[in-house]
């Protein structure tokens, strides 16, 4: 069930923030152009997020049309999750922030490397 779209101005950066602007989401969809693809992976990211967090941003990134949730295999029994065309579309918009926070944040660093999509 999608959940109702609350927005605050029809502004399409307004609207875009509302989806994706909090602390983690963008970290999630980072950790999936990375590799990730289990509820577990992504528990092991350098940033700890919380798993009742990391639960929700799934969840609304799935609801979106973002995420799709595949269906777990029979050996490991966890469920997947993996990026839409839709989801993949924002690679450009994270590789501009990891570009922007490179040359303008002193001391950040490029330790992760986005897979191709």
């Amino acid at each position: 069930m999608k959940r109702p779209t609350k927005r605050r101005s029809p502004c399409p950066v307004s609207c875009s923030l509302d989806l994706i602007g909090d602390r983690w989401t963008l970290l999630v969809v980072r950790d999936l152009m990375c590799g990730k693809s289990q509820f577990v992976e992504f528990c092991r990211s350098p940033e700890g997020i919380a798993t009742n967090i990391l639960t929700d941003r799934l969840q609304r990134l799935v609801e979106h049309g973002l995420v799709e949730k595949a269906a777990s295999d029979e050996e490991s029994r966890r469920d997947r999750y993996r990026l839409t065309t839709k989801g993949n579309s924002l690679r450009p918009v994270l590789d501009a922030i990891a570009r922007w926070g490179l040359a303008n944040i002193e001391g950040t660093e490029a330790g992760l490397k986005l897979k191709d999509a």
